[in-house]
């Protein structure tokens, strides 16, 4: 089959690569449909995530169609249309029995990495290195879903494939995002980014109560996007100090809750943000912490930051002093996409959320080095590039 793998630090290739099979009884093959790129696949191309190989099949938020089912499948038969969460996890451990299904014990085979630099082992995640598991991803014909009664879910009948294949990660990331805010009606929250997973912790946090979503980016078809298709308001921080924006949109109290949805390559203007693309590039430190930062100093006092941006190591200048004497409430992981998913479903079926709009750039899986070129650069107004093998 077809599949567009990482060839090293920024190299791509759509190459011939073995058919996936059946590896153990809870397995289900799916035939790809659509498979979006992610703002997190990028830190894979460009190195700044470790374990990468060549070879390596990049992509883990997608759908697709049932081909063929393990002996101990129930859920699933073939013909089947569904999503699956990006996060493979057992369903059994207690992580899992307490629905933290991105800490689960039992995902990833291969845990020694991430036990020496984080202290324990979190899930598997499809296509995102052999830190997490050294699964094959979804930018492919096939894909080979571990876990399938717990990780897969099928797709209510009207729902699109451009707006399933959303259900997957943006969605359910968005959401948790929003989720940890722990909003209650009538709060101001904060977003950083104004991508795919942005623009749904946006509308998630709408749907959960916030009476004002505001929403800072650099891109100004993002921002107009957000704006009309989901009604915050917005911050072009090139142009605007983003701290004294919230102050005043506030009255100087600032937002009740931010969202950092950037992770670890965050842009940023002047000199600090220089000084940090030297230390990234050296290894010096492995992230760049300007959005989290920024959202630390902008929070307002007792407030809470959520961060679902992906960061893989060590930072500098990091605000720890700000977050502690502002007594703010930090939470922040991997999605726990089983939690969300099945919600998130019957609110695409019902209309409450429609993430279709995202796939600004549908195309083959033959031109998944464009999609992620075009996507990287933001070219064309380019949201998402959704790949159809």
């Amino acid at each position: 089959m077809r599949a567009l793998c990482w060839e090293g630090v920024g190299k791509l290739a759509v190459t011939e690569v073995p058919d996936p099979e059946i590896r153990t009884p809870g397995d289900v093959i799916v035939r790809v449909r659509a498979s979006s790129v992610c703002g997190s696949d990028l830190h894979l191309i460009n190195g700044y995530l470790p374990a990468m190989r060549q070879g390596d099949i990049l992509g883990h938020e997608f759908m697709g169609e049932v081909v063929e089912v393990g002996p101990q499948v129930r859920k699933h038969k073939v013909g089947d249309r569904v999503v699956v969460g990006s996060v493979v996890a057992c369903g059994g451990c207690w992580y899992c029995r307490t629905e933290q299904y991105s800490l689960c014990d039992n995902g990833n085979p291969q845990p020694n990495l991430t036990e020496k630099l984080w202290g324990h082992s979190p899930a598997g995640i499809l296509g995102y290195s052999h830190a997490v598991g050294g699964y094959a991803g979804s930018h492919a014909e096939f894909i080979r879903v571990p876990f399938a009664d717990v990780g897969a879910f099928a797709v209510p009948e009207g729902v699109p494939d451009t707006s399933a294949v959303f259900a997957s990660d943006a969605m359910p990331t968005g959401w948790m995002a929003a989720d940890f805010c722990g909003l209650t009606g009538g709060e101001v929250v904060a977003v950083w980014g104004a991508g795919g997973v942005g623009q749904m912790a946006a509308r998630s946090a709408q749907l959960l109560g916030a009476e004002r979503v505001i929403m800072i980016d650099r891109f100004s078809d993002r921002l107009s996007t957000a704006a009309d298709r989901i009604g915050v308001e917005t911050i072009d921080y090139e142009r605007t100090d983003v701290l004294d924006a919230l102050r005043e949109m506030t009255g100087g109290r600032g937002p009740d809750a931010c969202i950092e949805a950037v992770g670890m390559e965050a842009h940023d203007t002047g000199p600090a943000y220089a000084y940090d693309r030297v230390k990234q590039a050296v290894r010096a430190q492995t992230d760049r912490p300007t959005a989290v930062s920024q959202a630390i100093m902008a929070c307002r006092k007792g407030g809470t930051v959520s961060i679902v941006g992906v960061f893989g190591g060590f930072v500098d200048k990091f605000p720890l002093g700000a977050a502690m004497n502002k007594a703010l409430v930090l939470r922040m992981g991997q999605m726990h996409a089983q939690r969300y998913i099945p919600m998130l479903l019957d609110r695409l079926a019902a209309g409450e959320m429609d993430p279709g709009y995202l796939a600004t750039h549908p195309m083959p899986l033959a031109e998944g080095v464009r999609g992620y070129e075009m996507f990287e650069k933001k070219q064309d107004g380019c949201l998402r590039s959704v790949l159809r093998p």
